[in-house]
């Protein structure tokens, strides 16, 4: 793309779903991972000195995700946020609001939002009394050389308030994310005048990209498709959310790309304009991932800014807290959900205790969980605990217990050989292991041979069938008992009980407080085929 005096090219870079990754470790063990600012920031400076005329965004979901951002939200105080200093020193354009930008409440997000050098953006986050958009202007204006005219408008996917504690959302509103791209693409066209119009989404495709065919409930969480397809005017799209490394994709002439997250890929679009006449029209546009040079050297002012923090973070982790009598470690996730595991019981043993219900239910969260060695530390706790989540207790019916193990039965499915693995309702198109639960105070069996809809074979409560029409207090995590995962069956349930504690802090609390505490199941669930056990 080589520009004349008559065409100019503009780099669109990115990162999305950062997370809190600054270091390229995994803070279970220390040990190497492929993610991180520090990691990336070579290559973003190099990127940058390439293309002379670029913008550098970034797309939501960056202060929340690691021990590292989990220790400075709770005990950073008043100190400036880390992620913020990396996303000044790089010279960042401009930020979107992402779904987990919420998870410490409003005061925590306002301190981020002042002390960055760039504007953030969201225009269908607005105030509930003036209707506007809540963090101020919702687009961004560039201007490059011969006076072409950039244009970014910001969105974030409406559905979290699905998830979020209402506490940490008061006084906004959320609204449908492309219905607020129809009132705003105009605004940029027609009155900023831009040449380029960059929408950048804090939210990802709920279709195929190749068909158009679902590829998940039409809830709205994820809008992509619908912004190509519905809202003219745009000539690019960046996404997030979905964690999907998507390039070299056009959807009805609009070039999309998805840069995956962690701070592994640099997402970069490349765009080349014509002249007409007073304007500038665009011509071509090319994208792709970028990946650092992994014999570069990290860079040197991002490691100087989270020194301190990253130390403090440290010590923290391996702050010894109590012990295990008996086997707490994971070493196969998937037998983990295939039959009861002791630190699957025990997380239900202690959201039981926290709330005071006597059914539970908990999921594990991904296959990096390690489970509990003998000796007890915050490492453990967080590697294992890897969101903030508070503890909520709803009362259901035992239709709607019967409908949510039946969503957690569809996580599995049997190979030709009888292998059992991960759904594609699971898996694609990301990874969704927090999404299968797994259940006390109930005894059930789930056999997979059947057909999704129809494997709950057994479910029992004190010996007894369970009552379709009684009603039942169960405790579940604040992400679940609003629905999210495609739990409907739990939305707009009365609460009889929110416990507004982590539930990482629940669990170091009652270590602290038992010194030492003992793997044991009882055994109240299975998982056969065909009335095969499979673990």
């Amino acid at each position: 793309m080589e520009p004349s005096r008559d065409s100019v090219s503009v780099a669109l870079l990115y990162t999305t779903d950062v997370h809190g990754n600054v270091l390229p470790i995994h803070y279970a063990n220390n040990g190497p991972s492929p993610t991180g600012l520090a990691r990336l920031a070579p290559l973003i400076r190099r990127q940058k000195e390439l293309h002379r005329n670029h913008l550098l965004i970034d797309n939501g979901d960056l202060i929340q995700g690691t021990p590292f951002s989990y220790h400075f939200a709770r005990f950073g105080g008043d100190a400036p946020n880390p992620m913020i200093r990396i996303l000044n020193e790089l010279g960042y354009d401009a930020a979107v609001l992402g779904n987990h930008e919420f998870n410490y409440g409003l005061d925590f997000l306002g301190a981020a939002v002042r002390e960055s050098a760039f504007p953030w953006m969201s225009a269908n986050i607005v105030d509930a009394e003036t209707g506007e958009p809540f963090f101020g202007p919702p687009y961004l204006v560039k201007e490059f050389e011969g006076g072409l005219r950039v244009g970014v408008l910001g969105l974030t996917t409406h559905y979290i308030p699905n998830w979020e504690h209402p506490g940490n959302l008061k006084g906004l509103v959320f609204q449908d994310a492309a219905e607020a791209a129809k009132r705003w693409v105009p605004v940029l066209r027609d009155r900023e005048r831009v040449d380029l119009l960059v929408v950048a989404y804090h939210g990802g495709f709920e279709r195929s990209l190749e068909t158009g065919e679902p590829t998940e409930q039409m809830t709205g969480e994820n809008q992509g498709y619908e912004l190509c397809r519905e809202v003219p005017g745009i000539d690019v799209l960046l996404t997030g959310h979905q964690h999907r490394e998507i390039a070299g994709a056009t959807i009805n002439g609009v070039r999309v790309i998805q840069a995956g997250g962690m701070g592994k890929h640099l997402g970069r679009v490349l765009v080349r304009l014509d002249r007409q006449g007073d304007r500038w029209q665009v011509a071509d546009t090319e994208s792709d991932l970028l990946l650092p040079d992994e014999s570069a050297p990290l860079d040197p002012a991002v490691l100087d800014i989270v020194k301190d923090n990253e130390e403090k973070t440290q010590q923290w982790l391996d702050q010894p807290i109590g012990f295990v009598e008996g086997e707490m470690t994971i070493d196969d996730p998937m037998n983990v959900r295939l039959r009861e595991h002791p630190y699957i019981e025990f997380l239900n043993r202690v959201q039981m205790e926290a709330s005071g219900a006597d059914i539970s239910c908990t999921a594990l969260f991904d296959n990096l969980s390690p489970g509990f060695g003998s000796r007890i530390t915050m490492r453990e706790i967080v590697a294992n605990y890897i969101y903030p989540n508070t503890l909520k207790v709803l009362r259901v019916s035992g239709r709607d217990i019967q409908d949510a193990l039946e969503r957690s039965a569809a996580y599995f499915e049997l190979g030709e050989g009888g292998e059992v693995r991960v759904s594609a309702a699971f898996s694609d198109p990301k990874p969704q292991h927090y999404n299968y639960d797994m259940w006390e105070g109930v005894d059930y069996t789930l056999d997979i041979a059947r057909p999704v809809g129809e494997r709950v074979v057994r479910l029992e409560r004190n010996g007894m069938p369970l009552d379709p029409n009684g009603t039942y207090d169960v405790v579940m995590n604040n992400y679940r008992a609003v629905g999210g995962g495609e739990y409907p069956m739990f939305k707009d349930k009365p609460l009889v009980r929110d416990i507004q504690i982590d539930v990482s802090e629940l669990l170091a609390n009652h270590i602290l407080a038992k010194g030492t505490i003992r793997a044991s199941v009882n055994d109240n669930w299975q998982v056969v085929a065909g009335g095969r056990p499979l673990a």
